[in-house]
């Protein structure tokens, strides 16, 4: 949690970081990298199921993210993504114990969101769409909305 906790301080800091700017997305790719790769760990989310839910990575280059050994920028969809699933994270740690919260995107959702299917999967089928939709629907669980 505290890789997932460093990424939310990145955004906590002020206005949005404006992703179309390289410099940004420089600073933020290793703090997005530690929040992933954490957040995979935790979600026991498989080297494919990472790659679709993070958008242009290779499982090859996933794997080099996750040694430490990839020295590149991250996109802005790709930051995107991560934000979103680290939001999300973040929404259901203060919705529910740790386990529930971790457990959460395995579980099938009657919500007419999902239609009975797992969180995962809707987000994995989904994209970018999806992850904002589950995003903004745990906030609402919160009372954010």
């Amino acid at each position: 949690m505290v890789a997932a906790q460093s990424v939310g301080d990145i955004a906590a800091q002020g206005p949005p970081a404006n992703l179309a700017d390289a410099s940004a997305r420089s600073r933020l790719t290793p703090a997005a990298i530690t929040g992933i790769v954490r957040l995979a760990e935790i979600w026991r989310l498989t080297s494919a199921e990472t790659c679709t839910l993070i958008g242009d990575v290779s499982e090859r280059t996933w794997f080099r993210m996750k040694k430490g050994a990839w020295e590149g920028t991250l996109s802005q969809d790709t930051l995107t993504r991560i934000s979103a699933l680290i939001g999300i994270f973040k929404g259901l740690r203060l919705l529910f114990s740790e386990q529930l919260a971790d457990e959460w995107v395995r579980l099938p959702n009657k919500g007419p969101l999902y239609g009975g299917r797992r969180p995962l999967d809707a987000m994995l089928e989904g994209g970018i769409p999806k992850l904002l939709q589950v995003r903004q629907h745990i906030d609402a669980l919160r009372g954010g909305l």
